[in-house]
C-alpha cells in the first residue's frame, strides 16, 4: 500500500462494439451504448450512450453519429477516447472527487485482437489518466463471470456473442487453450433483418428498428417450444416510397438469420476439432456456456446443442458476465495476474 494509494481509483470496463460497461466498487455504474454524436462544424461531441442512441437514424447533416469501435476493435481513435472519458467523469463517486483520480483499470479485448489494436486500447485508457492498464481476453472474463474456477486443470468451453465479433475459446489451467474469433455476431444479425425486410417486404427500416425486432422476435430456430407473436413493423416502403407497416413472425427472423448461425455453427464447430483429447472429454461432461447479449436470441442454445450433441448453458445475466468476470479479476489482480496481459 502505498501513501498515494487513495488517490488510485479501480474501475473494470467492458468495451463492446454495442455496449460499454463499466463496474466500480463493485457495481455496474455504466451501461451504456457505444455511441457517439459529434457535431460536424465545431468537433464537438453533443451525446454519448443512451442520448446518443436515440439520435441514430434521425439526424440531421450537421450531426454524426459514429460507433468508435467496430468488430471488437477501436475505428475511431479519438471518438473512442471521448466517450470513455465521459463514462468515467458519469461515474456518480468520481463526480464528487476534486481532482481526476489516477486510475488503475483491467479492460476486456476480443480474443483474436493485433497488437496494433492492443495498443489503440492501451493508449485510448492512459489518455483518460490511466496508471496501471491491464487487458484480459473477453472469454476468459466471460468465464469468470459465469462461474467457472478457470484455474482448475479441466475443459471449459465458452461461446461469447457479442456485438461485434463472436468469441470461442477452450478454457483450462488459467489459459486459453485453444480458441476462434470470428466477426459474425449481433451487428450482422441487425443488418441480415435489415437485407431480409428491403428483400421480403420491400420495406426499408433503419439500424434501431431491426435492433428492436431481434430483442423481440428474434429466433434462432424455426420450431420454438413457446412462439414469439407477430409483431408490427413501420418504414418506408421501396415501391412507393410512402411510410408502410408489415406484421412480421418470428420464422421470417429465423430463416433470414439462418446463414450467420451457421457460420457461427461451423466456428464452434472448428474449435471444438482442435480440442485436445482429454479436455474434450472434460467438455462432454460439462457442455458449453453461452455469453454476451447474442445469446439472448431464442432457441438458439437448443440449435448449438442439437449441432454439437453438448448440454448448452445460458449464463444468468448473459449481457453483464463479461464485466462482472472483469470486475472479479479486478479485486483478485494477484490471483489471476497469469491471465491478465500487462
Amino acid at each position: 500500500m502505498g501513501f498515494f494509494d487513495f488517490l488510485t481509483e479501480e474501475i473494470a470496463i467492458d468495451l463492446g462494439t454495442a455496449n460499454t460497461l463499466i463496474i466500480h466498487n463493485d457495481k455496474v455504474v455504466v451501461d451504456s451504448p457505444s455511441i457517439v454524436a459529434r457535431d460536424r462544424l465545431s468537433s464537438k461531441i453533443i451525446a454519448v450512450g443512451k442520448e446518443a442512441s436515440l439520435m441514430q437514424g434521425k439526424t440531421h447533416e450537421n450531426i454524426k453519429i459514429i460507433r468508435p469501435l467496430k468488430d471488437g476493435v477501436i475505428a475511431d481513435f479519438d471518438a473512442s477516447e471521448q466517450m470513455i472519458s465521459l463514462f468515467i467523469k458519469n461515474i456518480p463517486a468520481l463526480k464528487k472527487r476534486l481532482f481526476a483520480p489516477a486510475l488503475r483499470m483491467v479492460i476486456c479485448i476480443p480474443s483474436g485482437i493485433t497488437e496494433v489494436e492492443m495498443r489503440a486500447v492501451k493508449e485510448s485508457a492512459e489518455r483518460v489518466n490511466g496508471k496501471e492498464i491491464y487487458l484480459i481476453h473477453e472469454p476468459m472474463a466471460a468465464a469468470i463471470g459465469i462461474g467457472v474456477d478457470i484455474m482448475e486443470p479441466k475443459g471449459n468451453m465458452i461461446v461469447d456473442i457479442g456485438g461485434g465479433t463472436t468469441e470461442i475459446a477452450v478454457i483450462a489451467l488459467g489459459g486459453i487453450v485453444c480458441d476462434k474469433s470470428i466477426k459474425v455476431a449481433g451487428d450482422v444479425f441487425t443488418n441480415d433483418i435489415i437485407y431480409y425486410m428491403r428483400t421480403q417486404h420491400n420495406l426499408y427500416v433503419g439500424d434501431r428498428t431491426a435492433e428492436r425486432i431481434k430483442i423481440q422476435i428474434g429466433a434462432a430456430t424455426e420450431d420454438l417450444d413457446v412462439p414469439s407473436e407477430d409483431m408490427s413493423v413501420q418504414g418506408r416502403d421501396l415501391l412507393t416510397g410512402k411510410p408502410k407497416q408489415v406484421q412480421i413472425s418470428y420464422r421470417e427472423i429465423a430463416k433470414s438469420l439462418d446463414k450467420s448461425i451457421l457460420r457461427i455453427e461451423d466456428a464452434v464447430m472448428e474449435t471444438l476439432s482442435k480440442t485436445p483429447p482429454e479436455l474434450a472429454a472434460d467438455i462432454y461432461n460439462t457442455g458449453m456456456y453461452l455469453a454476451g447479449g447474442g445469446s439472448m436470441l431464442r432457441g438458439l442454445d437448443k440449435r448449438l446443442s442439437q449441432k454439437t450433441d453438448l448440454p448448452v448453458y445460458i449464463a444468468e445475466d448473459p449481457l453483464r458476465c463479461v464485466v462482472r468476470g472483469t470486475g472479479i479479476v479486478l479485486k483478485n489482480i494477484i490471483k489471476y495476474k497469469n491471465v491478465l496481459i500487462k
